[in-house]
């Protein structure tokens, strides 16, 4: 199938993260959905996690009892903010009676398989926790389903090794990150994006934004982004985590309006950027300080593991496990070998091709991750 985007069509594909912004509420999704639609988005996008394939169960059983906790453990809380498969078929015909795209990103292998096979949705969203996942990524380069990958927290040969693995593909999507909730203006670095374009031109390039306020995002798009995701809420209040940095209703639409404003201008260096946005931008929603710090020079090395990226690195960040309880001296398999949020954590999934062959030299158990001295 073609992809909802295009790297040469003037039109940016706005995306509308909804994510687990729904509180567990099916009817607040809903909501949520048709104030997409009416706020001028393209598409809304969930997140679709199979908890056993995503988490170790030492991860889930870790105690989650702060302010933002829909349970007693981490399990219980993100439980509380699954959906069914059935209602994500709801929510898929909802959206469709309302005329935008639904789609959702894969926080595993078994969701990607879920959300292509069964949801038959018409792309699906890699995001920058499995952006370094070697076997996620291998299956999915194997398929031919429209794909858009986040890069928050890589460094920049990774982002090259995801170019290397999709270059040939058109159907591809890049988008510049941080992952940060919310990015430091500082560490916004909006000149990733002509660099991510001039580097990678067989991709489109797009950006996903985690900042405060709807400037910077609008300044991704006279930059080159074809693609614009920001998380969706109806309101900053709401528990969660990612409510703060997520825009409203009245942003988001404003967000939209400006984006169509200046989307079939020819792309513009950063000298003269705020000079356009001064024309489109309400004086509410332009901070040039801000906008400056954004636009700070850089080369593709800034693309590392940034400070303010660490605590969702912490968090989320995956690691290598064991798939199965395995004897000493088995050498592992592909099918030895998972990848997971793992608590503690273990080796980085980049190093999953150095792990396969090895031999360990010690009795390991299933969900413990891999770490060099079993070697």
């Amino acid at each position: 199938m073609p992809p909802c985007w295009s790297s040469e069509s003037s039109r940016t594909f706005v995306v509308a993260e909804i994510g687990q912004n729904h509180q567990g509420s099916l009817s607040t999704a809903k909501q949520m959905i048709k104030a997409a639609k009416e706020c001028g988005a393209d598409c809304v996008k969930f997140q679709r996690s199979n908890l056993a394939e995503k988490f170790t169960v030492s991860a889930l059983a870790r105690p989650y009892t702060g302010p933002n906790s829909w349970g007693r453990t981490y399990g219980e809380h993100k439980a509380w903010l699954e959906f069914s498969s059935n209602e994500y078929r709801e929510l898929q015909r909802f959206a469709t009676d309302h005329d935008i795209v639904f789609t959702a990103s894969a926080m595993d292998a078994a969701s990607f398989r879920e959300l292509e096979e069964q949801l038959r949705v018409p792309f699906i969203k890699i995001g920058s926790g499995d952006a370094d996942n070697v076997p996620l990524l291998r299956y999915a380069a194997n398929h031919t389903i429209p794909l858009i990958i986040s890069t928050g927290m890589l460094d920049w040969d990774q982002v090259c090794s995801i170019y290397t693995q999709f270059r040939h593909r058109e159907d591809v999507a890049l988008l510049h990150c941080v992952s940060s909730y919310p990015t430091p203006p500082g560490d916004i670095m909006l000149r990733m994006i002509p660099l991510l374009r001039a580097h990678f031109p067989e991709l489109t390039i797009g950006y996903s934004g985690h900042e405060l306020g709807i400037q910077h995002s609008v300044a991704s798009v006279a930059l080159g982004a074809k693609i614009v995701e920001r998380h969706f809420t109806l309101d900053k209040a709401w528990k969660g985590t990612d409510h703060q940095a997520s825009l409203n209703p009245a942003e988001f639409g404003r967000m939209v309006r400006c984006i169509r404003a200046i989307e079939n201008d020819v792309p513009i260096d950063a000298s003269a950027l705020i000079d356009r946005l001064r024309e489109v931008l309400q004086g509410e929603d332009l901070d040039e300080l801000e906008l400056l710090a954004a636009l700070k020079e850089i080369n593709p090395h800034h693309r590392q593991l940034l400070e303010c990226e660490r605590p969702c690195y912490n968090k989320l960040g995956k690691s290598l496990v064991y798939a199965s309880d395995l004897n000493c001296g088995t050498v592992l398999t592909e099918s030895n070998v998972q990848v997971k949020v793992s608590e503690p954590k273990g080796l980085s999934p980049r190093l999953y091709d150095s792990v396969v062959g090895r031999t360990v030299k010690c009795a390991v158990f299933k969900d413990d991750p891999i770490l060099m001295q079993h070697f």
